[in-house]
C-alpha cells in the first residue's frame, strides 16, 4: 500500500536529487593471478588499495567464500571454479545438464547451505533450457565434493528444487541470485522480456521466490491461499534482480533491479508488496523515450528506497559488516556494469532505512563490476564482468 511514508520518503528523494555524486578516479598497477598493489584511492571515508588475486575468468557471475576462506565463482559463459587461498584457480566438475549458455543466461547465482560445514551443500542458479529454443531459471542444490588425495572438487547429488514456469524464448532477463538465511532461500528473477507477467502471479515471472532450505514451501509465503497465485511467491512486479543482501540487523531483505532506460531500483523487500513493474517505473522506453505504464507512483505499489536516472546497470550487492571497514559499516555497495562503479550508499535507519549519502568509486578503471562481497576477513571482494575477467579485493590503506 502506498502509506504517507512512501510519500515523505518520496519527498525525501526529489529534494536531494540536486546532490552531487563523488566520482574518484584510480589508476592502479595490476599483475596476473598474483596479488598486485596500485596506489592508494582516497574515498570519503576509507582509503584503500586495490589488488587483482585472479584473473583468466569466463564472465564471472557471483562468488561466495568456502570456510577454508577459499572461494567458489560462477561464469556465466563457462562453468564453476574454485580459487585457493593462494589464487589458484581450478574447474569444479558435475554441472548440471541442460546449461543454457545464451544471452544474459548461463550458470548464474551461488549461496551455501547455512549448514555447508557438516552437510557440503550448495544451491546454484543457471538458465535451463526448455524445448523450442525457450529457456527460464531453475536452481539446484549439490554436494561439493573434495578429493582428498588430489583436492579436485566436484559436485553430487544434484536435486533440481526449483523451476521458473513458464519457460520463455529469448535470452534477457534470468535474474539468478541467491541468498540462504537460516531458514530460507531467496531466488531472485527477472521478467524475461516479457513485462506484463510481472503483474500476474500465475507463473514466476517478475518474482522474488521463497522456499524452504529443503525446497519445500514455506507456510507462511504471502500468496498460500491465492489458488491462482504460485505459491513460491514472496514478491512480485520486479524487472530483472540483479543483487540481494540480508541488512546487518538480520532480518531486512535488500534487492536492487534494473529498470529500462533510467529506474533501476534499490529496494527494500516486504512480504507479499507489489513493486509496481511495469505499470509504474522511473524509467522509460529504449528507443523512443516514451512512458511505461501510468508513471512513477500508484497505489498498492511500493516505491524504491533509491533509483538511478540514468541507469548504472547496478550487479552484487553486499551491506557492510565494518570488520575491516570500520566507517562503512552499515553502508550499501554495490556495482555497476554500464559504468564500472563501486557505489557505496550511506542508509540512514530510524524511522525507515533511508539513502542518504552517495559516493561512486572505482570509475570505470577495472571495467563492469559483477558481483560485490565482502569477504570472512572484512575486506571488500569485487568481480569484473569479461572474457577475461577478474577477482579484486579492496584493503583499508594504512594511515601516515
Amino acid at each position: 500500500m502506498f502509506t504517507v511514508t512512501h510519500f515523505a520518503h518520496l519527498r525525501h528523494v526529489i529534494a536531494r536529487r540536486a546532490a552531487s555524486f563523488a566520482f574518484l578516479p584510480v589508476v592502479v598497477g595490476t599483475l596476473l593471478v598474483t596479488p598486485a598493489h596500485g596506489e592508494t584511492i582516497k574515498s570519503q571515508k576509507h582509503s584503500f588499495t586495490v589488488s587483482t588475486l585472479a584473473t583468466g575468468l569466463n564472465h564471472p557471475w557471483s562468488l561466495v567464500f568456502l570456510p577454508d576462506a577459499s572461494m567458489l565463482i560462477s561464469e556465466r559463459n563457462g562453468g564453476l571454479k574454485h580459487v585457493s587461498t593462494d589464487y589458484v584457480v581450478t574447474n569444479v566438475n558435475g554441472l548440471p545438464d541442460k546449461l543454457n549458455y545464451s544471452g544474459q543466461g548461463g550458470l548464474l547465482g551461488l549461496a551455501l547451505s547455512p549448514d555447508f560445514e557438516t552437510s557440503k551443500k550448495i544451491y546454484l542458479a543457471y538458465a535451463e533450457k526448455g524445448d523450442y529454443r525457450k529457456s527460464g531459471t531453475s536452481v539446484v542444490s549439490a554436494t561439493l565434493d573434495e578429493d582428498t588425495r588430489t583436492g579436485a572438487r566436484s559436485l553430487s547429488n544434484i536435486t533440481q528444487i526449483f523451476q521458473q514456469y513458464p519457460k520463455l524464448a529469448g535470452g534477457r532477463h534470468f535474474g539468478g541470485r541467491l541468498l540462504a538465511t537460516e531458514q530460507h532461500l531467496y531466488i531472485a528473477l527477472g521478467d524475461r522480456g516479457n513485462r506484463d507477467k510481472a503483474q500476474q502471479n500465475d507463473s514466476h515471472i517478475g518474482t522474488l521466490v521463497r522456499l524452504n532450505l529443503d525446497g519445500s514451501i514455506p507456510e507462511d509465503n504471502p500468496f498460500l491461499s491465492d489458488p491462482t497465485a504460485k505459491p513460491e511467491i514472496f514478491s512480485f512486479g520486479h524487472r530483472n534482480i540483479q543483487g540481494m543482501t540480508l541488512d546487518n540487523d538480520g532480518t531486512s531483505l535488500w534487492t536492487h533491479e534494473h529498470g529500462p532506460q533510467g529506474g533501476d531500483e534499490l529496494n527494500l523487500i516486504t512480504s507479499g508488496t507489489n513493486y509496481g513493474w511495469p505499470t509504474i517505473t522511473y524509467g522509460v522506453n529504449y528507443v523512443t523515450g516514451s512512458s511505461i505504464g501510468q508513471g512513477t507512483t500508484a497505489e498498492g505499489m511500493a516505491q524504491p528506497v533509491e533509483y538511478w536516472v540514468p541507469s548504472i546497470a547496478p550487479s552484487g550487492l553486499d551491506m557492510v559488516k565494518g570488520k575491516a571497514f570500520p566507517n562503512w559499516q552499515g553502508d550499501i555497495l554495490l556495482g555497476s556494469l554500464k559504468f564500472g562503479l563501486l557505489v557505496r550508499l550511506e542508509i540512514e535507519d530510524t524511522q525507515g532505512k533511508y539513502v542518504v549519502a552517495q559516493e561512486k568509486l572505482l570509475d570505470g578503471k577495472f571495467g563492469r563490476i559483477r558481483d560485490v562481497v565482502e569477504g570472512p576477513d572484512g575486506l571488500i571482494y569485487l568481480l569484473t564482468d569479461s572474457s577475461d575477467g577478474a577477482v579484486l579485493r579492496l584493503s583499508p590503506a594504512p594511515i601516515n
